[in-house]
């Protein structure tokens, strides 16, 4: 018993040994400033900043290979807290948000009853989706579960984004099987809520408030910030001065006003 005592006695000071030599030889230096930004980030680890996480976006910062105002998530506030970390002066983001280009919200009339496993890219391998518009949004709640922020949500059956939580992180966007979601600049209010490429005659058989292609709103705004293609509206945001001239002229109320509708 003494000697199987002292063996194991041994053994464990001989492993402890190794142990502490091993933790000095492979010791990781950690950067302050990485500990510092990680502190400063949000935490929520969303990727909207390109990077594996926040821990990975706060050494690439440290090494200065990421920009210190790159956490959409966070914002304005934390871009000026890793810039005063990192000795930098920060220029602010344009704070962006995201919007449903389809003015039904997944209420758009339906062609069929679905019934199976519930989530939007699910729905869409049927035919493209219950939606007797090929473009609308389904409605059936996955920008709802990616979003890392609880900004989106069901009221009813329609799918809503809340402007103060959304971050414009776009996580909503690549999970999206429509591609119904846009992210744009939170301070711009024109909109053009509809996702159609359908004919004019084609959209007013099954829709009642999407885009025509009729282009009275590229005639009726001065700054040439309308255009149509595919039978689409698109505004430019940079020639885009807010005017809305194009909201009572839009036949189909498919251009709105998103801080009034």
């Amino acid at each position: 018993m003494l000697i199987a005592a002292l063996s194991l006695g041994g053994l464990g000071l001989i492993l402890s040994l190794g142990l502490g030599v091993a933790s000095r030889i492979f010791v990781v230096e950690v950067d302050p400033k990485v500990e510092a930004i990680i502190d400063a980030l949000p935490g929520t680890n969303c990727g909207a900043c390109g990077y594996a996480g926040c821990q990975g976006f706060a050494r690439l910062v440290a090494s200065g290979e990421a920009e210190p105002n790159g956490c959409k998530a966070g914002g304005d506030e934390v871009a000026q807290a890793v810039g005063k970390i990192m000795g930098v002066a920060v220029e602010a983001k344009v704070a962006e948000i995201a919007r449903i280009a389809c003015g039904f919200k997944g209420e758009a009339p339906v062609r069929f009853q679905y019934v199976g496993p519930e989530g939007c890219q699910a729905v869409a391998l049927i035919g493209g989706g219950d939606k007797l518009c090929a473009y609308a949004c389904l409605g059936r709640g996955d920008c709802i579960r990616a979003c890392p922020f609880g900004a989106i949500k069901l009221e009813g059956h329609s799918v809503i984004i809340d402007k103060n939580l959304c971050t414009g992180c776009g996580k909503c966007v690549t999970v999206c099987p429509k591609d119904v979601i846009r992210v744009s600049a939170k301070e711009k209010r024109v909109f053009v809520a509809c996702n159609s490429q359908d004919k004019g005659p084609v959209v007013k058989k099954i829709c009642s408030i999407g885009c025509i292609g009729c282009k009275l709103c590229v005639k009726a705004c001065e700054f040439e910030a309308i255009s149509v293609a595919n039978f689409l509206a698109a505004i430019d945001a940079e020639k885009c001065t807010e005017c809305q001239a194009c909201i009572p002229k839009c036949p189909a109320g498919t251009i709105i006003n998103v801080y009034s509708s």
